[in-house]
């Protein structure tokens, strides 16, 4: 029996549930933006942002989000998390992402995917590519139960190259759970899937529950002149 933020005790099976229930959510909402089209050429990206804001609020009742919302078109898709570039226009043929981080009944999600507008075969090239690479990501945390932070971001950067990629991020994932967890600080590596984490991701986090994490994937091209994004539940499944 472990406890959330706010001091109610849960097990961790209960914990585990909410956590995949809130990813549930997330899917059945990015659909809904698939299916209204609203990642479209001619609206900014805090438009997107404010559209999908209004959609989760409609379709499930919130309207909180764990961490900043964020829609980046075109050279604004090389920006990792922490970077705010100036709003843009999105423009026939960009490539866009979204990463949110909506809450559900508390619990945490945080959820990216990528869109092509147009038929660049570059673009959707990468889009497709995403999901192999987070898939390839998520085996090799499956077969090795000791792997560190450290080891898991080494492996992903060599899967963007083996891809024909670079990986764009400082860091492939962090910790997730009830909200509000993003108190994770930059300087607290063991919240992070990065360089400086020699930590084992399997285990427990500072506040003595077991720890869940998210997979991020970034990839840009070599050029560097755009990027797509994926993420998702690394250590559970829907």
């Amino acid at each position: 029996m472990s406890k959330t933020t706010n001091g109610t005790d849960i097990d961790e099976e209960a914990r585990a549930h909410n956590l995949i229930e809130a990813e549930r959510k997330a899917v059945v909402l990015f659909d809904e933006i698939t299916a209204r089209g609203l990642v479209k050429a001619g609206k900014t990206e805090i438009q997107v942002s404010n559209e999908v804001r209004d959609l989760a609020a409609d379709m499930f009742d919130t309207s909180r989000h764990w961490h900043k919302r964020i829609v980046r078109a075109g050279l604004n898709t090389l920006q990792p998390y922490r970077e705010n570039p100036p709003d843009r226009e999105i423009e026939e043929g960009d490539i866009v992402f979204l990463d949110f981080g909506p809450v559900f009944a508390e619990w945490e999600a945080d959820f990216g995917r990528t869109y092509v507008l147009g038929d660049d075969p570059e673009k959707l090239r990468l889009r497709d590519d995403l999901p192999g690479v987070w898939q390839a990501g998520r085996d090799y945390y499956d077969s090795h139960p000791d792997v560190t932070g450290a080891e898991l971001y080494a492996h992903m950067c060599k899967l963007a190259e083996a891809a024909g990629w670079e990986f764009g991020g400082p860091h492939s994932g962090h910790l997730v759970g009830e909200f509000p967890h993003e108190l994770i600080e930059a300087d607290l590596v063991n919240s992070y899937i990065a360089p400086s984490n020699p930590n084992r991701l399997r285990g427990l986090d500072d506040a003595g529950r077991q720890a869940h994490w998210i997979l991020e994937v970034h990839l840009v091209n070599k050029e560097r002149t755009w990027g797509g994004f994926y993420e998702q539940l690394l250590s559970l499944s829907r």
